[in-house]
Order: structure tokens, then C-alpha cells, then sequence
């Protein structure tokens, strides 16, 4: 690991919670690591897709849906 990595990891372990969480927020939004947490509505279609609900499954494969669209 490289000495910055390594700075980087003792300073945040001294910091406070509160400073931790303005750095997390900060690395999110600038590299993009922004994550919603998905609603009650979200899990419950996950869940029913993993679960191979008839509702919830792929009614078309990626080739015949790439033929439909005539892209191949």
C-alpha cells in the first residue's frame, strides 16, 4: 500500500464519526458512489424475480429481442 493510502487510513481512524461521514458523502459524490437504498416496492419485485415469479421473468431472450429489433 502506498504511503498516502496508508496517511489516508490512520487519519481516518482518529477522526470523529461526524468528520467520517462529511468524507464518505464527500467520496461518494465525487467518484460516484452514490447509492439509494431501494424502496419497499423495489425489493419486493427483486425478490419475486430471484424467486422465478412467472411475472417477473424475461418473456424474450437478448438474441430474439435483438432480432425483433432487426440489429442483428
Amino acid at each position: 500500500m502506498s504511503v498516502v493510502k496508508e496517511r489516508i487510513l490512520g487519519a481516518v481512524t482518529v477522526m470523529s464519526e461526524e468528520d467520517a461521514v462529511k468524507i464518505w458523502e464527500f467520496i461518494k459524490i465525487k467518484f460516484g458512489f452514490i447509492m439509494d437504498n431501494p424502496t419497499e416496492e423495489e425489493t419486493a419485485i427483486i425478490n419475486a424475480y430471484e424467486e422465478n415469479q412467472d411475472d417477473y421473468q424475461p418473456y424474450i431472450t437478448h438474441e430474439d429481442l435483438k432480432k425483433e429489433l432487426e440489429l442483428e
